[in-house]
C-alpha cells in the first residue's frame, strides 16, 4: 500500500498530457476506460482525471483503484455524497484492486503515479509489463512521479504492446520555479531513479540539459518561457526531442515540457 499522500491538482501536469497529447487514443474507442492506479487516501485527483478526461471523450469511464479497502470505501462515500449533491459524474467508479487492474473491460488508458517509487527497481519491468498486458488494444500506460504539488514530473508512455507505437518519456515543469532543469532528476520514474550516474544515458541527458539551460542564461531577460524554448532547441541537435505534435514541438515545450523516445534514456543495462 502506497503513503497515500496527495493533493488537488498535483497531477494536472500529467493529465493534460493525457487530455492533450494522448486525445487521440482516448478518441479511438467508444466509451473509453480510464484507470488510475493506486490514487491514495482521498479519491480527488481521481475525480479532477475523470472532470479533465470527460472534457475530451464525453463518453469516457473511469475506476480509481486502490489496495486498500477502507480508502475505496472512503472515496465511495465521497462519490455518493457528491451525487447527492446533484453532481452525477456518470461513469465515475472505485474498486479494490491493483496491477492486475479489476474491471468490467480493458482500459485504453492506465495513470499509476507515485505507486512504483516504493518498489525495489528491479520490479518496475515486471510491473509494467502486467499492466502493459491488461491494456486494451492500442491502450497506454503513463507511469510516473510528480511532487508534492505537482510543479515537477516525470512519467513513461508505454504502448500496450512494441507495434502499438513508440514509448515515451516526458519531463514537465513549472518553469517558474525552476532553478535548473537537472531539479527533475528527483522526480524521475522508479526505473531511473537510481540511475543518474555517470556513464548512464539520463545522467548524460540532464548533464546536457542544464548546459543548454545555461547558454540560454541571456533568454531569461525574456522569462524563464523563452529560456527554456531556447535551451529545448539547442539540446535538439544532440538528443531526440520531439518535434512533433500532438506529443512534441515548441506547443508543448512552452508547456515546461519535454519529451523523447524512452529508448533514448533507458537503463544502460
Amino acid at each position: 500500500m502506497t503513503r497515500g499522500t496527495t493533493n488537488p491538482s498535483r497531477l494536472r501536469r500529467v493529465d493534460r498530457w493525457i487530455t492533450e497529447a494522448l486525445a487521440d487514443v482516448l478518441g479511438a474507442a467508444a466509451r473509453p476506460l480510464v484507470v488510475d492506479l493506486g490514487y491514495g487516501a482521498s479519491p480527488v485527483t481521481t475525480i479532477e482525471l475523470y472532470r479533465r478526461v470527460r472534457s475530451v471523450a464525453p463518453d469516457a469511464e473511469v475506476t480509481g483503484l486502490e489496495i486498500d479497502p477502507g480508502r475505496v470505501t472512503a472515496a465511495r462515500d465521497r462519490l455518493a455524497a457528491l451525487r447527492a449533491a446533484g453532481d452525477d459524474l456518470p461513469g465515475l467508479s472505485f474498486a479494490v484492486g491493483g496491477f492486475e487492474l479489476p474491471a468490467p473491460r480493458r482500459p485504453m488508458l492506465v495513470r499509476a503515479f507515485n505507486v512504483l517509487r516504493q518498489y525495489p527497481e528491479e520490479r518496475v519491468a515486471t510491473a509494467w509489463s502486467r499492466l502493459q498486458a491488461g491494456l486494451a488494444p492500442g491502450g497506454l500506460l503513463v507511469e510516473g512521479t510528480c511532487d508534492e504539488i505537482g510543479r515537477r514530473a516525470v512519467w513513461v508512455t508505454l504502448p500496450a504492446t512494441p507495434g502499438d507505437g513508440e514509448a515515451l518519456i516526458t519531463f514537465s515543469a513549472r518553469l517558474a520555479s525552476l532553478d535548473r532543469p537537472s531539479d527533475l532528476a528527483e522526480r524521475l520514474p522508479k526505473a531511473l531513479i537510481h540511475r543518474n550516474v555517470p556513464g548512464e544515458p539520463v545522467h548524460q541527458f540532464l548533464r546536457d540539459l542544464d548546459r543548454a539551460w545555461d547558454h540560454a542564461a541571456p533568454y531569461s531577460a525574456f522569462g524563464p518561457r523563452q529560456r527554456w524554448l531556447t535551451a529545448i532547441a539547442a539540446l535538439s541537435a544532440d538528443w531526440p526531442v520531439l518535434r512533433q505534435p500532438p506529443r512534441g514541438g515548441p506547443r508543448r515545450w512552452r508547456l515546461g515540457e519535454l519529451t523523447l523516445p524512452w529508448q533514448a534514456l533507458r537503463p544502460a543495462d
